[in-house]
């Protein structure tokens, strides 16, 4: 059995070859094995194959003995939600995400949404599916469960509604699930709505749905300048990320909006700790000092983020991959959340999207993330340390290669999946000085990767 749909922190692969509704039912039998769970959440995406796998895995969780509670199409926050809130063992949310529409996957927690990963259960769940199941002595049962509801009620939760004015937001689904959500959330808001690509269609007419394609943004940015629109927001397919539009239609930077959504938390708890990315962090530093919190540095990775917020009881944790992590949201991302500070800070300070971020952009600009394929990562990087660090102020290995000096700094890591290198650069308020070491270091790279 082909069982290389199961990676690090979930499972994504081609349908029928690398998932299909066989291996389905043998992941939801597994998943009791390994857990003990016995009342579980179970949701999915927009994916055309959606249905067929979910009816599978729940057949296997009630197979072995797990009561099945379906909350239907959904997005992978509100199985993080619904698992929480309901005190539930846990939760399977049936989604690829932004991969391909003809792939499809699965993401699993735990009790309180505690992620499982290959570190803590994923893999022995991978393991246990080519051993042979036997049926529990009594079958689980099925319910199905509305939880649109409490979840809009919790959402809200995060604004306060007083200070929310009219102005006009665009919003696209990507034809992912996030239009469901939009649709019912409305009605308690004073904004107008442009809705693009808004139904969720499995087909993925317009492509899919994954906004940190630059040719991905246009149609975003356009109806942003035609409506006149306050900011816009896009969502991939199962809507655990947001990405944004200024008042122009320009697409910022997710280092950015982790500075302002950890600003705008802070006001309202007066102190607390947030969690950042070592990739970008300045900007980050600045706003949480100024707003009375602590800043702690977490290696990149939702399942590394959650468990250093628990550890830390942080308010709210932000990766610059557009990742949002809210400790009222059981410690869980959310693209749903971001969109309400932001709206709210917009109502309540009277500023423009683009002057509060152009402030952070020009106090400590960055080059944003860039991707170079490398023959032999370990061997770049180790020569890039070698040279680099010589004479800096500080070097972390938190995650990757971080060096510092006074006035620019860098982090340098390799992916987990592929033979690429992510570079990331930044300076204090000096943009001529980012793009000189910038260039400088893709240079060295191409240089060491051509020896």
């Amino acid at each position: 059995m082909d069982l290389s749909c199961f990676k690090a922190y979930d499972l994504r692969g081609r349908v029928p070859d690398q998932l299909n509704p066989i291996l389905a039912e043998k992941i939801g039998r597994a998943y009791v094995a390994i857990t003990g769970a016995k009342k579980i959440i179970v949701g999915y995406d927009i994916r055309l194959s959606s249905p067929e796998i979910t009816e599978a895995l729940s057949s296997g969780l009630m197979a072995a003995g797990a009561d099945v509670f379906d909350i239907g199409l959904c997005g992978t926050e509100q199985v993080y939600f619904a698992t929480s809130h309901y005190n539930m063992d846990g939760g399977i949310m049936v989604t690829a995400s932004h991969n391909p529409k003809d792939h499809n996957g699965m993401k699993m927690v735990g009790p309180e949404s505690r992620p499982i990963s290959s570190d803590n259960g994923l893999n022995d769940i991978r393991d246990r599916v080519l051993e042979p199941f036997a049926d529990a002595p009594e079958q689980g049962r099925y319910e199905t469960l509305e939880v649109m509801s409490a979840y809009i009620d919790h959402l809200l939760g995060y604004v306060d509604g007083a200070s929310l004015k009219p102005m006009t937001i665009v919003c696209n689904a990507g034809n992912g699930g996030a239009g469901l959500v939009i649709d019912e959330i409305e009605q308690h808001l004073p904004f107008e709505f442009v809705k693009l690509h808004h139904q969720p269609d499995g087909h993925f007419p317009n492509g899919v749905p994954n906004p940190i394609v630059p040719e991905n943004r246009k149609v975003t940015a356009d109806a942003v300048i035609e409506h006149g629109a306050a900011m816009g927001i896009a969502w991939d397919g199962d809507y655990d990320r947001c990405f944004f539009f200024d008042e122009n239609g320009r697409f910022i930077e997710g280092y950015y909006i982790v500075g302002l959504l950890a600003d705008q938390f802070l006001r309202k708890t007066g102190s607390g700790k947030v969690i950042h990315d070592p990739r970008l962090i300045w900007n980050t530093l600045d706003l949480v000092k100024a707003a009375g919190g602590e800043a702690i540095e977490s290696k990149t990775g939702h399942a590394f983020i959650k468990q250093r917020m628990r550890d830390e009881d942080a308010v709210y944790g932000g990766e610059m991959s557009a990742h949002h992590y809210f400790r009222d949201f059981a410690y869980c991302d959310s693209g749903m959340i971001p969109w309400l500070l932001i709206a709210e800070r917009l109502c309540q300070s009277g500023q423009t999207l683009s002057s509060l971020i152009d402030a952070r952009i020009e106090a400590y600009p960055a080059s944003g993330e860039i991707n170079r394929t490398i023959n032999d990562p370990p061997k770049v990087i180790a020569a890039i340390e070698a040279k680099y660090t010589v004479g800096a102020k500080s070097v972390s290995f938190v995650d990757g290669l971080s060096v510092e000096f006074d006035n620019w700094r860098f982090n340098l890591r390799m992916s987990n999946t592929e033979p690429v290198i992510r570079l990331n650069v930044e300076s204090r308020g000096d943009i001529p000085l980012m793009e000189e070491k910038t260039k400088e270091l893709l240079a060295e790279m191409e240089r060491l990767n051509i020896q």
